[in-house]
């Protein structure tokens, strides 16, 4: 479909719309440009009657990723760095959020929202899996990310104490963390803010500890949890592989909902129905699954 736009208003290049910061403005700030670059690209885009993003990528003094990180900061909408200084690669949702990767959990993200608007009002899910090497931590930093970029305040706890991966994925000391928190040895500030912008925080699993199904069961737990939930308008639990151990029954039973992961060509039917069916005995919500092909 074709549309045509008549009397259309014309805008500085370097300028939003909503009159806020410009792109040119942002990227002198951030080093990415300067002042004379500017002048260029502003020239060059009145020329062509190009937006400012375009007529700079079409100099080369930009590239895409360039625009885009200023459009973000712009509306509010962060993105985060990637590497040694940011967050993993596998977190896509949060440095490269108009990847066609991301689309798909913002789908996820409406369905869960939506089941939780009809079933219960404790936005608390835990995100498990028949099996390791399912994707199931992948999903829970993304699907944690993208509830943050919707404005909810949003918890992400590594509660797999035998084989924990988020502090890998956002590049946190792992030090201290949910083991310390419920043996009593810190406090809920443990969790750590991963962008000013973004009301995105995780608490890392911490030093492992010998006894992390005890750990998992006992009253503290459940205190830990349910004031954050006071705190927090999302908190997503990553779990370890049902098959391995118990603690993801009891973890998705403390949470009341759940996410059930499976990997194409890897998750044996078998286990997942299990899985499942453990699940089902512990009166847990299983809100839905998720078949990847990472």
């Amino acid at each position: 479909m074709k549309v045509t736009f008549k009397n259309k208003a014309v805008v500085n290049p370097g300028t939003s719309p909503d009159g806020s910061r410009s792109i040119g403005a942002i990227l002198v700030g951030e080093g990415r440009l300067s002042p004379s670059d500017v002048d260029k690209i502003e020239r060059f885009a009145q020329e062509q009657g190009l937006r400012f993003g375009d007529a700079a990528v079409q100099l080369q003094l930009l590239v895409k990723e360039d625009v885009d990180f200023a459009i973000a900061r712009q509306f509010n909408y962060p993105i985060l760095a990637c590497g040694q200084n940011g967050v993993g690669e596998e977190v896509i949702a949060g440095y490269k959020p108009e990847s066609s990767l991301v689309e798909p959990l913002r789908a996820l993200r409406s369905q869960i929202l939506f089941r939780w608007a009809r079933d219960t009002t404790r936005k608390v899910i835990a995100v498990t899996s028949a099996e390791r090497g399912d994707g199931r931590s992948w999903l829970a930093a993304n699907l944690a990310t993208v509830f943050a970029q919707i404005g909810e305040r949003t918890l992400l706890i590594d509660a797999d104490l035998r084989h924990p991966r988020q502090h890998l994925l956002f590049n946190l000391n792992n030090e201290v963390g949910l083991s310390a928190l419920v043996t009593g040895r810190a406090t809920r500030e443990i969790a750590r803010r991963i962008h000013p912008q973004l009301r995105l925080f995780v608490l890392p699993s911490g030093r492992l500890p010998p006894n992390p199904q005890e750990l998992l069961s006992g009253p503290v737990f459940d205190v830990v949890l349910e004031q954050f939930t006071e705190q927090f308008d999302v908190i997503v639990i990553d779990t370890p592989a049902m098959a391995e151990t118990a603690d993801a029954q009891i973890l998705a039973a403390r949470a009341g909902s759940a996410l059930m992961v499976a990997r194409r060509n890897h998750t044996r039917q078998k286990k997942l129905v299990a899985a499942m069916h453990h699940l089902g005995e512990a009166g847990v919500n299983v809100l839905g699954s998720v078949i990847q092909e990472l």
